[in-house]
């Protein structure tokens, strides 16, 4: 096999990589979650800081949901089952969803 044979066999294999999608994860609200267990959520589980996570909490509270961020699929699901787990442990109802970006 000639040298440039062997280099249009490598090209014609080789996949094309692509990022992957995001997904979005958002609060919902309900009347039971206090605002400072959101604002604590929001920073401990998703790295918020203090301004960024008050909005969020504000966008949950007044608009009834609130969009958290972008994240890859396996970190979008990871997240929200350490909300739902720590709203558990707390005694609140919060919720989480992941939908698609």
């Amino acid at each position: 096999m000639a040298r440039g044979d062997s280099t249009k066999l490598a090209d014609r294999n080789r996949k094309k990589l692509r990022e992957p999608e995001n997904y979005r994860v958002i609060l919902l609200n309900d009347n039971y979650t206090t605002m400072d267990f959101v604002v604590e959520i929001l920073i401990s589980i998703f790295q918020k800081k203090i301004e960024e996570a008050n909005r969020i909490m504000l966008d949950v509270h007044r608009k009834g949901q609130g969009l958290v961020g972008l994240y890859p699929w396996d970190i979008a699901q990871t997240r929200t089952e350490q909300v739902h787990a720590e709203a558990a442990k707390k005694g609140f109802p919060l919720r989480c969803i992941v939908e698609q970006a």
